[in-house]
Order: C-alpha cells, then structure tokens, then sequence
C-alpha cells in the first residue's frame, strides 16, 4: 500500500485549505491538499464567485428599469437564464483549471478522493495510506435541511447553482445572508420571491437598522416576507408544484421552487475524527483555541470547520498566518478574529464592521453614542425606484472612537473596506471629521455625520 509522507497535508482544498499549503510551500515545505471535489471550495464554486456573478446579472437588470430616468430608451425584452449559467459555470470552470495549475507549478501534491484519519499522523484516501507531521483539517461546510416530512422536495443554495431554468414562483425558507441574497437576486430577475422566517427579523445578528431597512427594500421590490412561522410539511401536486403547509395554518401553493436557506452544517463527519483523538462540539464544529490548534498536537482546524467566522477572507487570512507560526518563525502569528468587515450581497447591498448598537451598549453603557444618516443617494435622484441608503457610525468614550460601522445602499459593498483599515487602527469620530469628503458620493456621509 502507498506510504508518502509530507510536511503538512491539508484536507480540503477550498480557500482555507489551498492557502495554508500555498504558504507552506512557500517556505520550503513539502505539501500536499486532499479534495474530492472541485478545487476552490465553497465560495468558487457554490457560493462567493458564482453568487456575485449573479448579483451583477441582477443589478444590471434593475439598471435597466432606471435608464429610462437617465433619458435611455430601453426596455427589458428578455432574460436568459441558460445563456448566463452557461457563462457562469465557464468562468468559474476556469478558476478550477487555474488552482490546478498554480498548485502543480509550486510543488505543492493534489491527492484526490476521500480523507479518513487512520490515526493522528496518518490520512487513509480511497485505500491509498499518506503520513504528515501535520494535518489540517479545512474540509468546509455543506447546506442543512430541516426534518420535516417532504424536505427533500425542496434544493438548498448548492442547488440553485445547478437550476438550469429560472424558477418564476419561489419560497425561501431562512433568514441568513444566503436566503436574502438569493431572494434579491431571483425577485430582481423576474421571480415572484417569498421569504419564510423563522424569527421575527433578517439578519438578526446585524444591526437592526439595516436589517429594518432591508426589509422595507425587499418589500418595496415586491418580495413577500412571513416572519415568525416555520414550514410544517412539503407535498408536490399533481401539476408538479410545490405546497408548503406553515405552522400557523397557512399553506403558499403553486411553487416551482422551495429553496432551504436554514444554515450550514460542517463536513466532519466522514473523517472517522475519533481515530485521531480530534474533539468537536455538538454540533461537528472542530473545537480551537486561538491558534487554530485542535485538542491533538500537530493537528489543527482552519476556516468554516471551525465554526469561529464563516467567511472566506477569514479561512484565507487565518490558514496564511497558520503557516506563518508553523515554518515562518512567528511563533505569536494568529488571526484576531475582532473587528472582522463583511458584505451582505442583498438588493442593498450591506457593509458591517465591529459591535452593533445593541452589542456596544451593553457593553459599553452610557459612554455609547452614535451617529446615524438616511439618504436618498444621488444615483436614484432621476429614476422612478428610489433605494435608501442608511449608515451608521457607533462610538465610545470621550475620545468616541469608533467601534461600529454599519451601512446599508448602493455602493457601500466597496466603500466599507478602507472604513475597515481606518478602523482596526484605532479611528476617532475626530479623525473621520478632519478627512476631506468626496463630493459628490454617499461615502462622504461617513466622514460629515454631525
């Protein structure tokens, strides 16, 4: 039986996983990724990348309704959801090729097939035996489906990346950023969109005023939100639709399309951990501490799998720095997993960064304020449909540096990342107020709030 042994192997050969050998590899060592499926993980294949090629398709379609405003005379005669899957399934068929070729080109080994730890220095893949002074573990995660009867009727965001048609009468069942991402997108496409809620809010671990703001675009857009009620029970009919029995006694009938949107679940539990000793918590999360170490010497967990931040800069920046303190002598390199900016690709778009109101005031009490602005931006000043923009700047102290940063509107998807630099360095409401606005843009609203 082959025996090939390595310096570090990673499991999974999404963003987490691929940058961890890639620094590795970097620094002399021999490396190697295991992956059973498409190079790049998740986000290339079934989230990031094709996602916000749809968002783009999505928002060029809105454009289209404002040209008119603009003095265009055009019209929307058509949508082709084949023609743009086609496209979209080739560029990221391209990433693919390219990580395989980047990973033959730095000596770094693609092993393809199936992980199992056989014990905690050696992987079994597909009856192949390889051997590693460490492991780590960043197999991702994968879409949930809840138990109720007749779930298996319905496809979850892997799915929608496979629809060949366009679903015209669809309900999402989730709350999270991937159901109102996916809801903006068909509803701005031509789908007639519901969104089921479980709670009572979108986003509830954001700030409640862009999620408020959230919901009063997607319901100004037509989307229909039923908030606090779950799904009972899914039948298909005899015409081949769809009908969701809700716990409150409401059925929505005549769906050609039920997508779960109810979170991910971690890919942990073909890896036969137990052999390797490895712990995780109840849910299959591997248990880390700050270094990204598992309860193992020598094997550590990096990315989704560890259930700290599931976000693709994060598995990025937290797996390059891994290798950083393993071969690069910075024995204190880890990721600081505070002040983390992220995007809600919604229709607005959101930007985030650091406590929301309610997480600053109970923590800082009295010495919160904040500072908020609800605009029309200039884009829509001649367009029929007109989308708010909402921002708001959190502070503490008598120095009021800035400890939050939340936006909702057009462009605040590419604004939010140099707000994040000045932020992690320390900013003041006082810095924000002596930098010199530019005019005319919504950015400036940041640094003019009074």
């Amino acid at each position: 039986m082959e025996n090939t042994h390595y310096d570090l192997i990673a499991i999974g050969a999404g963003s987490a996983g691929l940058s961890v050998v890639e620094r590795a590899a970097a620094y002399g060592k021999r490396c190697a990724v295991v992956e059973q499926g498409r190079l790049g993980g998740t986000c290339v294949n079934l989230g990031c990348v094709p996602k916000k090629v749809m968002w783009f398709a999505a928002q060029l379609g809105l454009a289209l309704e404002d040209a008119a405003g603009y003095g265009f005379d055009v019209a929307r005669r058509g949508f082709d959801w084949t023609r743009l899957k086609a496209a979209r399934d080739a560029y990221v068929a391209g990433i693919n090729r390219w990580y395989r070729t980047y990973l033959a080109d730095s000596d770094i080994d693609l092993i393809e097939g199936t992980a199992r730890f056989v014990d905690a220095r050696t992987l079994d893949v597909d009856g192949r035996r390889f051997t590693a002074d460490h492991i780590c573990i960043a197999v991702g995660g994968r879409p949930q489906v809840p138990d109720v009867p007749g779930a298996e009727l319905g496809i979850t965001s892997d799915g929608f990346f496979a629809l060949e048609q366009q679903p015209r009468r669809v309900a999402i069942v989730g709350a999270g950023y991937i159901a109102v991402e996916l809801a903006g997108v068909l509803n701005a496409l031509g789908s007639d969109v519901t969104l089921v809620l479980r709670g009572e809010h979108l986003l509830r671990r954001f700030d409640p005023m862009v999620r408020e703001v959230l919901a009063e675009e997607m319901l100004e857009d037509g989307i229909s939100l039923l908030s606090g009620t779950q799904v009972a029970a899914v039948t298909r009919g005899q015409d081949g639709t769809l009908c969701l029995a809700l716990d409150n006694g409401q059925r929505l009938e005549g769906l050609d399309c039920l997508l779960w949107a109810t979170g991910r679940v971690p890919r942990t539990d073909g890896l036969n951990l137990a052999a390797a000793g490895v712990e995780t918590d109840a849910e299959g999360y591997v248990r880390t501490d700050a270094f990204e170490n598992t309860n193992v010497p020598g094997i550590t967990a990096v990315g989704d799998v560890n259930g700290k931040a599931a976000l693709t800069p994060v598995a990025i920046a937290a797996a390059r720095r891994l290798a950083d303190r393993l071969y690069g002598g910075q024995p204190e390199r880890r990721l600081d997993y505070a002040q983390i900016p992220t995007v809600v690709f919604s229709h607005p778009p959101i930007g985030s960064l650091g406590l929301t109101e309610p997480e600053a005031r109970a923590r800082h009490g009295s010495a919160v304020k904040v500072y908020t602005s609800r605009f029309t931006p200039m884009y829509h000043a001649l367009t029929p449909r007109k989308r708010q923009t909402a921002m708001k700047l959190i502070t503490v102290g008598a120095k009021e540096k800035v400890v939050g940063v939340h936006l909702i509107g057009l462009g605040v998807d590419e604004m939010l990342q140099g707000f994040a630099v000045a932020v992690r360095m320390g900013a003041t409401k006082r810095d924000l107020d002596d930098t010199i606005a530019l005019h005319p843009t919504s950015a400036e609203e940041l640094v003019t709030m009074r």
